[in-house]
Formats: structure tokens, sequence, C-alpha cells
């Protein structure tokens, strides 16, 4: 096994109050006093939020981070948080998934991480770990095709080119001096999730969430804890340095597939579930989702037309490359992800 790289004396986060965000620095609470593996670290770690009111979600998971509040696309916020990071780690999670104003996409996911590049360079980061998405690749041309390490990049709308010019801006930037390295995961799926994922639990418990088509697109997911995995590494491995790595669970799974396991995660946890499923012709998908690009096109973005407009196709990717160079190795498979996902709504209060 390849000897990970010493912990960097800072790792900063931004997006810290994040789905990812929070799950990495949870990690990093439960991994204190453990320098063995890649998460644990006894370093300064720092915290960047983008409103006053998240300082708190953050302090809430590790209370000892140091939390400042800003945002990506502000220069002095930047500064502030890069003083004295010489020989730091980043983890970049900071971005936008589905925000008011297509223009929001470039504004923050390309721009806001060309200005978080410049401000790590400029303050000696050692390496850079920019968290990206599947989207930069689009969508796969067959159900039974996967993304591979050099798939070009084929972006899927606004959301999908914003991450591929934020892809390309780190890429240029890595040097000798400045490591950069690219993780892309698909779907989340855990602890910590947002307002979207558990009305995805609470539509499916319903009875209330379309199956489209015969169900067999497969899509790729990953276990939250999976995903710190894969960036910890990504951090820490000396042959990361300057590559890109798919991190997903260990295999794609079909729509058919993820449907019934979340019934039956949500059946063993005590849940009682509808029987009923909605049926979709594979022709609502592809309304959908003309509709999301004529609206892209005049600078509007609508949530539930975009997610509607992917669910009838394949999005899938093949972690081997991830496993042969990082030695990545996926825990958590669906169905105890998602049993956790709903253990943490009920202990949070959250209503599915």
């Amino acid at each position: 096994m390849t000897a990970l790289l010493d912990e960097a004396a800072t790792t900063i986060v931004t997006g810290g109050s994040g789905w990812f965000g929070r799950a990495f620095l949870a990690a990093i609470r439960d991994g204190e006093g453990d320098t063995t593996g890649p998460v644990g670290r006894s370093g300064v770690v720092r915290a960047l939020v983008p409103d006053p009111g998240d300082v708190e979600a953050v302090l809430s998971v590790l209370p000892r981070a140091q939390v400042h509040v800003g945002d990506v696309t502000e220069p002095s916020a930047l500064k502030r948080l890069f003083a004295d990071g010489a020989g730091a780690s980043v983890v970049h999670a900071a971005g936008v998934i589905h925000p008011q104003r297509v223009a929001d996409f470039e504004a923050v996911n390309a721009d806001g991480t060309a200005g978080v590049l410049a401000a790590a360079k400029d303050a000696g980061v050692r390496r850079f770990v920019h968290v990206s998405s599947n989207s930069p690749f689009g969508v796969n041309p067959t159900p039974t095709d996967t993304f591979r390490h050099d798939e070009p990049y084929h972006p899927y709308l606004g959301y999908g080119r914003s991450k591929m010019l934020a892809e390309e801006r780190v890429r240029a930037a890595h040097s000798n001096d400045f490591e950069t390295v690219i993780v892309r995961p698909p779907w989340f799926y855990g602890p910590w999730q947002p307002l979207r994922q558990t009305t995805f639990f609470r539509l499916i418990r319903t009875g209330k969430f379309p199956l489209i088509g015969d169900g067999s697109q497969r899509r790729s997911m990953v276990y939250v804890d999976n995903l710190v995995q894969g960036v910890a590494l990504a951090e820490r491995h000396p042959a990361a340095a300057g590559d890109a790595f798919w991190i997903a669970d260990e295999r794609p799974y079909t729509m058919l597939e993820i449907l019934a396991t979340v019934k039956q995660a949500l059946r063993d946890e005590g849940f009682d579930v509808a029987d009923r499923q909605v049926k979709l012709p594979g022709l609502a998908s592809r309304v959908a989702e003309r509709i999301d690009r004529v609206l892209q096109g005049r600078g509007i973005y609508h949530q539930e037309f975009h997610v509607l407009g992917e669910m009838d196709k394949t999005i899938a990717c093949d972690i081997a490359y991830s496993r042969d160079v990082l030695g990545f190795d996926p825990k958590i498979e669906l169905h105890e992800g998602m049993r956790r996902s709903i253990r943490w709504c009920i202990e949070q209060g959250v209503q599915i």
C-alpha cells in the first residue's frame, strides 16, 4: 500500500455547511486521534460558509472548526480564509446546483472556483481538491455504457457547462508547487441531506415518485461516507496530483432498484409505504428536458423540469481507475446507506 502524504497543518473546506461539507467535517470529528487513515487529522480546520446563520451548523458538527463567513465570489472573504495558508490542503466543495438564475451557475461554479484557485495559489497551498460532478460529461449514450477515466466532456445544460469550466480551470492551475486533483461524484445520498432528498423519500413513501419507462436506466450514486473516503484519498495520495477520479458506490443501480430499495429501507425503519407506483412513459421526461432547455436558454432555471428531464437517462460511471490508483474502496451499499439516511432524518426530527 502506498504511503499517504503527511497531514497538512491546515485544512480549508469551502461549502462547509453543505451536504458534503458537513459529512466531511463530521468524519474529521469522528476520526480525532486517528492519523493512520486519510480522514483523521489533528491540525487546524477552517470552513467557509455563505451566511452567518450557517456558522452554528458547522460548529455543531466540528466544534473546533474555524468558521469564516463569505462567498466564493468575494475576493476579500477568500483573502481572509487563506491567510497563513501556506502548505494547507484545500477541499473546494462550494457550488450551486439548483439556483434561481442560470447565470448563477457560471458565476459561482466556474468564476467562483477560479477565485478560490487564485487565492489558494497566492497563499502557497500544497494541494487543492475540487469536488466536481458527473454533469460535465452529460448522460451515457446507451443504457449499458459507463463513464471512464478518460471520458471526453459533453456537458449537460447550464450546470454541466459550469462544472466543466471549473474543471478546466482546476487542471490549468496544476503545477509541481500547486497540486490540483478533481473528484467526480454522482448523485449523493446520506446524512446531512437537503430538502430535495427528503422530498424524494416522501414521494417514494406516498407512492408519488414517478418511475420513468421500465426503470432499467442506471444511475451511479455515492453514499456520503464513501465520498468522504474518496476526497480524503485525493487529498493525501501522492499519485493523485494532477489527475481526476470518479468516486461512487461499488456499482450503478437501475432506477427500479433504487425505488425498491428506498421503499424497503423505509419499511425497515417503521414507515408505512404505499404499494402503488406512479409510472410515466419516457416521453414525459423528454418533454421536460425540452422545456428545461428552452427555459435555460432564456436564463430561467426550473428545478422540477430539470430533474424530471434527467429521469429517463443513464448516468453511470466506472470507479476501477480510482480503485487502482487511490485504493478507493466504497464500504456502504445502497440499502444500508438509505437506512442510515432515513435514521438521520428521524434523529433530526425531519418529516419524511
